[in-house]
């Protein structure tokens, strides 16, 4: 075999070769079919294949597929940004471009740190974050994730620490348990910008449910409703990071809605494009906008990309296939019965501590004493294992960190894309029911 020159997750490493794929599913160049659980990286979410995705991007390309932003608009970006304003809830309208759910998060951050600047509050800099997050493998994003395991190599060049605790009820940080606690870690929202003080805080960024890097944390009912609050009476945006969770995932367009309150900006990413191209966007509320408007009129921000015609066209048609075919609907539908036979599987084997999460975003966490809740060993890697034994077993599922340090707990993430059918969801737990009796197997040779 002539040699690769591609780098890889792990140099060296032999990957299977895709030969082209079909809705749900996967086929190899070896004829092998996967079922993609986790629609990539949580990112397919109409399927693949889509036929009218495919022609809406050629005509595009047969018009123009580049423009730099200040010099030119499109037809695409702007049908984009309208479709936008009309389909996110509230005053959510105003979108501005980019290529990544990292450069998203980073745009947004620019945005909230320089509307106090044109409110005439320069010194409102700092941005809060949580430290159970992930919001983007660039410095900038890296730096407001709480994800060790990802920070652990560029600690030295990170500007910022983490400081919120998440709401992780499986392991309440404070020992306490719902509703008991008060949402006690939503008060550590307020407590943080006590202690440093509101006049230097510009914004708290959250993903509405944790993904990577907690498995599908999914909050308690009023938590964000007293983060809304708390932001609010310390004039805090609130930023929420739904590359993840946005555009339908969890049985909503945005997440966020779970909790009958809405961000300041919201940053979307991975299902806005659906895998077709790369595109991401940090939307501003009017409210954002207007301080810009009356200010400096400049969002410094962009990159060479940004607002791409051939991206804005292939996101513009995925909008149209999923409110054509009622695509949110069915991930709210479909998510639904997943939870239960998930559920429902968890009551069987001791290995499943928590299963959570909203629509069709579950985080599985794994735990060598379901009773107790302690984790595997880091040793033992047992998240990476039942990946790899699911994956031989043709389904593909997403890696997360757990435990309340992080990389000290096991997790997997099922995510399948929203098109799925109740079908095709059967032959998904027919897969993974696989997939736990060999897990099973590997415990019982003493790993």
């Amino acid at each position: 075999m002539e040699k690769s020159f591609l780098i890889k997750p792990l140099l060296g490493e032999a990957l299977p070769e895709i030969s082209f794929g079909r809705g749900v599913y996967l086929y190899g160049s070896d004829g092998k079919e996967y079922l993609d659980a986790s629609s990539g990286a949580i990112t397919c979410s109409i399927g693949h294949g889509i036929r009218e995705i495919a022609e809406a991007m050629s005509e595009q390309a047969k018009k123009v597929s580049f423009v730099y932003r200040s010099q030119f608009t499109s037809k695409a970006a702007e049908g984009l940004a309208l479709k936008l304003a009309r389909l996110l809830p509230g005053d959510l309208n105003w979108s501005f471009f980019v290529n990544s759910g990292s450069e998203a998060a980073e745009t947004a951050v620019k945005m909230a740190i320089q509307y106090w600047q044109e409110k005439g509050r320069p010194s409102k800099t700092m941005v809060l974050s949580r430290r159970r997050s992930y919001h983007g493998i660039t410095m900038g994003a890296l730096a407001w994730s709480g994800y060790p395991e990802r920070r652990e190599r560029f600690g030295y060049h990170l500007v910022s620490n983490p400081d919120i605790s998440a709401p992780y009820c499986m392991r309440c940080p404070y020992g306490m348990t719902y509703p008991a606690c008060n949402l006690k870690c939503a008060e550590d929202l307020e407590q943080s910008i006590n202690r440093m003080g509101e006049n230097n805080i510009a914004a708290f960024i959250a993903e509405p449910v944790v993904g990577a890097a907690g498995a599908c944390i999914t909050p308690p009912d009023g938590y964000y409703e007293k983060i809304r609050e708390i932001c609010d009476r310390h004039e805090v945006l609130w930023i929420a990071d739904e590359v993840m969770t946005g555009m339908g995932r969890t049985g909503k367009v945005l997440a966020s809605e779970h909790w009958n309150c809405l961000p300041d900006i919201v940053v979307l990413g991975k299902g806005l494009g659906a895998g077709y191209s790369p595109i991401a966007a940090a939307v501003a509320a009017d409210h954002v906008i207007e301080a810009f408007e009356q200010g400096s009129r400049v969002i410094m921000s962009g990159h060479t990309y940004s607002g791409n015609p051939q991206s804005a066209a292939a996101a513009l048609a995925v909008i149209e296939y999923m409110e054509k075919h009622q695509i949110i609907v069915n991930s709210a539908k479909q998510g639904t019965i997943l939870l239960q036979k998930l559920k429902a599987i968890q009551k069987e084997l001791p290995f499943i501590g928590d299963i959570r999460g909203k629509g069709l975003l579950i985080g599985v966490e794994l735990v060598r004493d379901q009773e107790k809740r302690t984790p595997f060993s880091k040793i033992k890697k047992a998240g990476a294992k039942f990946i790899e034994l699911s994956f031989k077993n043709g389904l593909i599922l997403y890696p997360a960190s757990a435990g309340i340090e992080g990389g000290d707990g096991d997790a997997v993430i099922i995510a399948p894309p929203l098109t799925i059918t109740e079908q095709e969801l059967a032959d998904l737990i027919r897969r993974f029911n696989k997939a736990c009796a060999h897990f099973i197997e590997w415990q019982s040779e003493g790993c």
